[in-house]
């Protein structure tokens, strides 16, 4: 699956993918015009990666619906870091990532622009606690086991909040999101955070745990987006409109009781898990139409705008060192596309 975030230090990208990469200093600072086409007959290229809200675009691709739409596109299938890496290259002409990772690239050298939301996590990222452990107030002066910097870290701050309780309340253990399951089955912490399926494996592997918190109680805190290139974008708007054009259709199509089960058959065969099991993913993630994102890209304070949120991200950002100044949040909204401009 995706994942937000970043410790950045090192530059150091960890991804929902259960696997770590590294982005050069390089390739971060090359311009993004030497890498994908933006020849007016190319193919838009753009990165996608394994969580639903992404793995969506299978239908379309599945379907032809780009090319009935009039828009030649080309989807790079990647690990979610190893798609920052390639845009960050200028290797493509857009990612699917989360709001605040899109601010992590700006920050260190590679802007982009995000022209369109696709979901928000509504459940599928979590604080899970062992067995006993009844909610999060539970947990002060206890070990949580997080990998510090990343989505489930700003989670944990959000939920410690939300209960009057501060992050120093408890101590955080660094690690690693897909040691999770090992970790809370240790014993040695008291709670734990990944997103799914490293949560789920996490409550099997320890007898009575459980979500003590999860994204469907932050709506908005986690927002995934088109990114696209400030090149492209000003070359090819009418083609980027197409394509969210395409997307409308597409969460028509994977929203609808009638069509969703061949939606869901298409987006597990590509993330190779059961149809059955794919769909309490997809519950997890809340697709959003041109429409529901028409409202969420209109600037304003809270998780209710990706304004908000990602000013959220960018403050959580600068303060675990995923790069050093503040960005301006508003340069990296575009939202005239979706407002059909």
């Amino acid at each position: 699956m995706r994942f937000p975030a970043i410790i950045a230090k090192s530059l150091t990208v960890s991804a929902r993918c259960l696997r770590v990469a590294s982005l050069s200093a390089a390739p971060l600072f090359m311009p993004l015009s030497m890498g994908a086409a933006h020849a007016a007959d190319a193919p838009l290229h753009i990165g996608y990666s394994d969580w639903p809200g992404w793995v969506a675009m299978q239908v379309a691709i599945d379907k032809g619906w780009f090319k009935d739409a009039g828009v030649d596109v080309k989807f790079e299938w990647f690990d979610y870091s190893a798609s920052m890496d390639a845009y960050s290259a200028g290797k493509i002409d857009a990612d699917l990532v989360t709001n605040g990772d899109a601010l992590v690239m700006g920050g260190n050298g590679a802007k982009s622009v995000m022209i369109m939301l696709t979901d928000y996590s509504n459940g599928n990222d979590i604080i899970v606690g062992k067995a006993g452990t009844k909610g999060l107030k539970d947990l002060k002066g206890k070990k949580v086991g997080i990998e510090v910097g990343l989505v489930e870290h700003l989670l944990l701050i959000d939920g410690l909040t939300k209960a009057k309780m501060k992050e120093t309340d408890v101590t955080l253990v660094n690690a690693k999101t897909n040691e999770t399951p090992q970790v809370l089955a240790s014993g040695d912490v008291a709670a734990a955070g990944a997103w799914q399926p490293v949560a789920g494996q996490a409550m099997k592997g320890a007898p009575g745990a459980h979500p003590l918190y999860t994204s469907a109680q932050a709506p908005g805190l986690i927002y995934d987006v088109l990114a696209v290139s400030p090149t492209s974008l000003n070359a090819r708007k009418a083609d980027w409109a197409k394509v969210l054009t395409v997307w409308d259709k597409t969460v028509a199509y994977i929203d609808d009781p009638k069509t969703q089960p061949d939606a869901v058959k298409i987006m597990a065969a590509k993330s190779g898990v059961p149809p059955e099991e794919y769909v309490k993913y997809l519950k997890g993630t809340k697709l959003l139409s041109v429409a529901d994102a028409r409202k969420v890209m209109v600037d304003k304070d809270g998780l209710g705008s990706l304004y908000g949120s990602s000013r959220n991200a960018d403050a959580f950002n600068v303060k675990n060192s995923v790069y050093k100044t503040a960005q301006d949040v508003k340069s990296y909204i575009d939202p005239s596309l979706t407002n059909g401009k």
